[in-house]
């Protein structure tokens, strides 16, 4: 077996490096070919258009939140029967955990899985200038293999000859071509970033019209010659996880809606392996649990839009209650936190009821709250396993917590600046905090969730 494989990063975050990623996977998927997609970093958001143009589950390649062995099988496994592997990467190239910490940002994934590189520029305001900038990263790290350069929002095929004459004549990369300025290609963004996938449904042609349209301004066949590694790795052991106790219900709701649709998709596959039995349902518009229910999984996403219909479906509300009341376990992360709460104020100041499970409110802000790796580590036993548990992952949220009376934490998070905050709030058998937490950093957690009683 061999594989192509070929990442996109971007010289700076929002020189377009989403775009071409996309309008390639959807060129090579409309040829025919099998497209296995991945993003660098922790992000929700870009895996879920990538698993819509695809057809296929995006995963998520992060060398601080994971060992580099976990990332290599990841890697290694998902792309195992593609055609081709399209990596997207995060903010600029040689952006990561710290100015002289590369894990977690692109370059790092580059040099690890030592895939080809090619470089997303965005040229709007460059002319020969853009030699000087692409020279450079080229040359910054001879651990990462930069191959080929694309030029974004240029003005004209004028403006573009110019662009590549001046790469031709001062680097060695080779220019691919470019993208013009169309407002129409960008995804529209918000808050917490791109809109969703879930928010448009199933209109395909976005992505069909990019990838119409990339091979008239870039050379997608050069592109291709450019990816080829040879041979793949014989794909490493995926991280392994001790099965739950067989005799406890094993049925795992998780909501999936527009609201809450931030997943990782080794936490669901790890808590399968550990005996689970993931089932989705919809906080939105379903009367209730899934019959049989043992774990709820309520995920990230943006229920501060969907307020007033969750705060409609009284059902579904009183029916979580009444499995938290019977001692049902649930997993509650950032916008699971902001449900499980008694109260919801959203970015108009109106406040909706919640669940209820929390004494506290959650209220939305103008200015983030939190964005940024962290460390978890228990303090005592919670869902999540015994004192001392320890899993890494992220925050990202606009909203801040208010309590309405006593809250009893179970762990603590480090951001890396030598202070720890208070994170996951327990309450009987509710985990509920502000982390995402990825599982592959610590397996057991899928374990311990299934075997609470």
């Amino acid at each position: 077996m061999t594989r192509r494989s070929l990442l996109i990063a971007g010289s700076h975050s929002g020189a377009g490096k989403t775009t071409v990623a996309l309008a390639l996977m959807a060129a090579l998927t409309q040829r025919g070919l099998k497209v296995q997609p991945f993003k660098v970093g922790p992000d929700f958001i870009d895996p879920g258009h990538h698993t819509a143009v695809c057809g296929r589950v995006s995963r998520n390649l992060d060398t601080w939140m994971l060992p580099e062995a976990v990332v290599c099988a990841t890697f290694d496994h998902a792309s195992q029967d593609c055609d081709v592997a399209v990596i997207e990467g995060v903010m600029g190239l040689f952006d990561g955990r710290g100015p002289d910490d590369l894990r977690g940002s692109t370059a790092d994934i580059a040099r690890l899985l030592e895939v080809p590189v090619v470089l997303v520029v965005d040229a709007g305001a460059m002319a020969g200038s853009i030699a000087a900038l692409v020279k450079g990263f080229a040359e910054f790290d001879p651990g990462v293999r930069i191959v080929g350069v694309v030029c974004n929002r240029v003005a004209g095929p004028r403006h573009y000859e110019y662009l590549e004459t001046a790469l031709l004549r001062h680097t060695s990369v080779v220019p691919l071509g470019w993208l013009p300025r169309r407002l129409e290609w960008t995804v529209p963004e918000r808050h917490l970033g791109l809109t969703t996938a879930e928010d448009l449904g199933n209109d395909r042609s976005r992505w069909e019209r990019l990838g119409e349209s990339l091979p008239e301004t870039v050379d997608l066949e050069r592109l291709l010659e450019l990816s080829w590694v040879g041979p793949a790795r014989r794909a490493g052991p995926l991280p392994q996880v001790r099965l739950a106790e067989p005799d406890l219900p094993r049925r795992v709701a998780v909501a999936r809606d527009a609201a809450f649709c931030f997943y990782y998709p080794e936490n669901l596959e790890l808590l399968a392996c550990a005996g689970g039995e993931i089932v989705p349902f919809s906080p939105l518009s379903d009367a209730g649990l899934p019959q049989g229910t043992g774990l709820l999984y309520l995920g990230g996403g943006y229920p501060e839009l969907h307020a007033e219909k969750l705060a409609k479906n009284e059902s579904m509300r009183a029916d979580i209650r009444d499995f938290q009341r019977r001692g049902g376990t649930i997993y509650a992360e950032c916008g699971g936190l902001m449900y499980v709460c008694r109260e919801l104020v959203d970015a108009s100041g109106t406040c909706f009821p919640m669940l209820d499970l929390l004494p506290a409110r959650t209220v939305m802000q103008s200015r983030r709250a939190a964005l940024g790796y962290v460390s978890l580590r228990t303090t005592r036993p919670s869902p999540l396993g015994p004192g001392g548990t320890t899993a890494r992952g992220h925050e990202f949220h606009y909203s801040r917590l208010e309590p309405l009376g006593p809250l009893s934490y179970a762990g603590e998070l480090d951001h890396g600046r030598g202070e720890l905050r208070p994170d996951g709030i327990i309450e009987e058998n509710l985990w509920a905090g502000y982390a995402h937490l990825h599982f592959g950093s610590n397996p057991e957690i899928a374990a311990a969730l299934l075997t609470q009683r």
